[in-house]
């Protein structure tokens, strides 16, 4: 059975549950990290040299970086849904997934933490508004991409919606202003209606 190893309230950690549910795959995770601890012991970092969450065990087999934990998933067990036959149709999936962890999440990793992370007595609210201002920028991005598109790599559900998936809902259960984006909230929603999304990823902000 597949372990993975991860605190369920760790972003990363959600894509890599959230696949996994999508794909109908039996696991069980372990609560590493954050409050939890443990991700800075000998064991661990054997596994995961980084000591970051999460790290998928797979029988003899030992993975880490939540992308590519997704990437292996739907390769291994969804080809054809989650990971795309068309290699062209999979490069635009990738594309997302590689924007999301190189360009919005380091814009966005400063709002969710200054608001959610922080005390409020602490919080530098004009670097929380400057990086809201960045994120929105790129949300208006995907806004322009989804226009005519169910998902963001065409008109199936890919691997590709994971990462941004979670970071929309981050986006639309932060106590910040929002933009119209009428493209972006039609996607979501549509992921909204999905079980493994309303399991995994719908819950609290933490």
């Amino acid at each position: 059975m597949l372990r993975i190893l991860g605190r369920d309230t760790s972003s990363n950690v959600q894509k890599v549950l959230w696949a996994a549910g999508e794909l109908g795959l039996d696991f069980e995770r372990e609560d590493i990290g954050g409050k939890f601890g443990g991700n800075d012991t000998p064991d661990y970092l054997a596994l995961n040299p980084n000591g970051y969450v999460p790290t998928l065990i797979d029988g003899d087999y030992t993975l880490w970086e939540s992308n590519s934990i997704v990437r292996y998933l739907a390769a291994t067990h969804g080809m054809g849904t989650l990971w795309p036959a068309d290699v062209r149709i999979r490069g635009s999936a990738e594309r997302w997934m590689d924007w999301q962890i190189a360009t919005l999440s380091p814009a966005m990793v400063t709002v969710f933490r200054g608001l959610i992370r922080t005390p409020p007595e602490e919080r530098d609210m004009a670097a929380i508004a400057a990086a809201r201002d960045r994120t929105a920028r790129l949300f208006a991005m995907l806004d322009a991409a989804l226009a005519g598109s169910d998902f963001v790599a065409g008109r199936h559900f890919t691997m590709g919606d994971i990462p941004v998936g979670i970071a929309a809902y981050r986006w639309y259960h932060l106590d910040i202003e929002r933009e119209d984006f009428r493209n972006l909230e039609r996607w979501y929603r549509r992921l909204a209606e999905r079980p493994a999304y309303r399991e995994h990823i719908m819950k609290p902000l933490a």
